[in-house]
């Protein structure tokens, strides 16, 4: 099939890393695939270069751009795109608008997250109405679908659950050897406990009150140190939290990075304390490097992390609870170690990439009954 994933950029972030993936093992597959963008290309797009994939730029400007969707039609036309995949609202509701009348044969929407924007009231009335035009909106957990229905923002009839997956190959259990080299990293003394957080510095994913646990959980246990892989607009706010708590000497804020696999194999448990999420690449990654998990309870995470089973569910905005589970798994070690295989035991049964773009390949076909 001719394909073409529509997305509003390709820096670096869970929504991006999935479309990297799906688009190299479609590609794999021996699909026609490419990557249209609407603002900038991003800094993953290279990783698409390399393979020889096209990856293009609408350059969107702010407001009505009629150039951007002139550029995007264009590129839907020269690429004789079968299938168009757009991801989230945006992306969505300015695809349909360039492709109008160009009579593509499967319209299909991934909505990555549960859509809790703070503002989301223009942005989803364009969302619904680009619905016209849709054969299928993917929400990546069941939490997130029977959300998106209550809401109105899709019908029942065309929604269906596809869950995130990813690469397997090559992602290791966390080591002993991988632990030290993080330590030497961040230049803490060996034996340090290591909890280690992926993700944006942003409202959603309330590293706030990740910190804010730290400081419980360093009272207990002076030999933690937290880790913080990601960056965003909360970077420097969350630094001076770090200071106000009195814990800024031991949380380490590594910024993005292109080796989160090994820094992984470096912790010792994996915590997100998001206020929002849909189907957590994070944590799915945590769960391939066999790490215990502590996560809120919000969104497809209870979908991911089987409390008791995997790791332990928090709520959200609650640092002395998240404090507390996070000490249970420090203080039971034989425990956490078990929940970690299992969660590494569960990823590589239900969280393969290859059983994503298998469900992705029969909507395509317009199968919604067997996609989810």
């Amino acid at each position: 099939m001719n394909i073409t994933h529509f997305v509003e950029n390709l820096n670096r972030g869970g929504l991006e890393r999935m479309v990297l993936d799906l688009v190299k093992e479609q590609h794999r597959q021996g699909h026609k695939v490419q990557v249209v963008c609407l603002f900038e290309r991003g800094s993953l797009a290279g990783e698409l270069d390399a393979l020889g994939i096209p990856v293009a730029a609408c350059h969107k400007r702010t407001g009505f751009d009629l150039r951007a969707l002139g550029r995007a039609r264009q590129l839907l036309a020269a690429h004789y795109t079968e299938v168009l995949h757009t991801h989230n609202a945006v992306a969505h509701y300015q695809a349909v608008l360039a492709s109008a009348g160009m009579g593509i044969r499967q319209v299909v929407n991934t909505r990555h997250g549960m859509g809790a924007q703070r503002k989301p009231g223009r942005r989803e009335w364009l969302f619904r109405r680009a619905l016209k035009a849709t054969d299928a909106v993917v929400a990546v957990c069941e939490a997130a679908r029977e959300d998106a229905v209550r809401r109105g923002i899709a019908p029942a009839a065309k929604t269906c659950v596809v869950p995130n997956g990813i690469v397997l190959d090559g992602f290791d259990i966390a080591s002993d050897i991988m632990h030290e080299r993080l330590t030497r990293l961040i230049r803490v003394p060996r034996g340090t406990r290591i909890i280690g957080s992926v993700g944006r510095l942003n409202w959603a994913k309330d590293q706030m009150s990740l910190i804010r646990a730290f400081r419980i959980v360093r009272h207990t246990r002076p030999d933690t140190a937290l880790v913080l892989v990601g960056d965003g607009e909360l970077r420097e706010t969350l630094r001076a939290a770090a200071f106000d708590e009195g814990v800024a000497g031991c949380v380490h804020f590594l910024g993005d990075r292109d080796d989160v696999r090994d820094l992984l194999q470096g912790f010792d448990l994996f915590a997100l304390s998001s206020v929002t999420e849909g189907y957590s690449m994070a944590l799915l990654e945590a769960c391939a490097a066999g790490l215990p998990i502590v996560a809120t309870d919000v969104g497809g995470n209870a979908e991911i992390v089987h409390d008791g089973a995997t790791g332990h569910l928090v709520p959200p905005c609650d640092p002395s609870a998240l404090a507390a589970a996070i000490l249970d798994l420090l203080h039971a070690t034989q425990r956490a170690s078990t929940l970690g295989l299992a969660a590494r035991a569960w990823v590589e049964a239900h969280g393969s990439m290859e059983a994503m773009a298998a469900r992705y390949g029969r909507l395509y076909f317009g199968d919604m009954e067997h996609a989810s």
